[in-house]
């Protein structure tokens, strides 16, 4: 099943029954951390004038930044749970920042470099940088390297280098780790992997993010610390073994995701991903369905495609009982947007 036919047929399934939304407490504290979350902005420039940034993108992408910076301090209506946006510890990009990276080409690397600098200049770094207020966390989707090599993947492993506060960071410096106010926090890639004990192609590269995972839990993150998980790719339809299955095909392997799983099942931990351009929110336990019990699991929309009006991104916040997210969303490219009527509060 094409993903965005699977994963429409899931949000059906799952809608909020399965997972009411309950409401926010009526006074609460501040949170451990609060931050935004966004994913597929699809920087993209023009393939006939490939040092220009496409016009829609650029308008999309600015309105996306512009929502995120004049959101702190404003009031959330009952209808998403109520309460205030507090100011965020910062953004976190989970990938697909760019279009053009998964193409290869002088006219596509001009147009790459374009899109990054696109990026850069309104994301920045650390809140000063760029136009965006915050400080920015992101990693690779398969549109910035479905392969591990490119100009996009390179800026990314030099640019996390220079990250100050990193709690870990993998030897090729693609994947890290940090805390915000005791949230462990995991940026992981465009997929999880890869399992060695399994010796079969794979589509995409895992650029041992597995490897990293593992080492960075071992390395003092207790399972009583909250644990938000990052990724690029969604689990569901890549979590069961099919003897038929061509796997290397599938954009994420199967063993990769069980042994995800397995490595994270104990923690109390929490998963972000984007890559599906649609919203969907459950439970999961390792299968391929959502389940009553399991790790939280966010699937955030696109936030500034530039082939669609309809974007989004969540606001969460990690309180020491669980994670309540909200999603702010926008039916005109970010010239205006609202809140989506329901909330979503699990415990971890």
């Amino acid at each position: 099943m094409h993903r965005r036919q699977f994963l429409r047929h899931t949000v059906t399934s799952i809608g909020t029954a399965a997972l009411p939304a309950l409401a926010a407490e009526s006074a609460p504290s501040p949170p451990l951390c609060s931050f935004f979350l966004v994913g597929d902005t699809h920087f993209l420039a023009e393939k006939l004038q490939p040092d220009l940034l496409n016009e829609t993108s650029a308008r999309y992408c600015r309105g996306l930044v512009n929502t995120m910076n004049e959101l702190p301090g404003s009031a959330l209506p009952p209808s998403a749970g109520g309460g205030t946006v507090h100011p965020p510890q910062g953004v976190i990009h989970v990938g697909d920042i760019v279009d053009s990276g998964d193409k290869r080409g002088p006219v596509y690397e001009a147009m790459q470099r374009t899109e990054w600098n696109a990026y850069r200049n309104e994301f920045g770094l650390t809140g000063s940088e760029g136009r965006l207020k915050f400080p920015v966390m992101e990693m690779a989707g398969n549109h910035d390297s479905p392969n591990g090599t490119g100009y996009v993947i390179g800026q990314l492993a030099a640019r996390h280098r220079t990250r100050q506060g990193l709690k870990g960071l993998s030897s090729n410096g693609l994947h890290y780790s940090w805390d915000w106010n005791g949230v462990h926090f995991v940026a992981l890639g465009l997929i999880v992997g890869t399992e060695k004990s399994v010796a079969r192609q794979r589509r995409y590269a895992a650029m041992e993010s597995l490897d990293f995972l593992r080492q960075d839990l071992a390395a003092g993150v207790s399972t009583d610390q909250p644990l938000v998980l990052l990724h690029h790719v969604d689990v569901l339809r890549y979590a069961v073994e099919k003897p038929e299955a061509k796997y290397e095909t599938w954009e994420w392997d199967p063993a990769d995701v069980r042994a995800f799983h397995e490595t994270v099942k104990g923690h109390r931990a929490v998963q972000f991903y984007g890559h599906t351009h649609v919203r969907s929110v459950y439970r999961w336990n390792g299968g391929a369905a959502p389940s009553e019990k399991g790790i939280p699991s966010f699937n955030v929309d696109n936030g500034a495609h530039p082939g669609s009006k309809n974007q989004a991104f969540f606001y969460a916040e990690v309180r020491a009982s669980g994670i309540l997210v909200r999603e702010r969303f926008t039916r005109d490219g970010w010239r205006t947007s609202d809140w989506t009527p329901e909330s979503w509060q699990m415990p971890l």
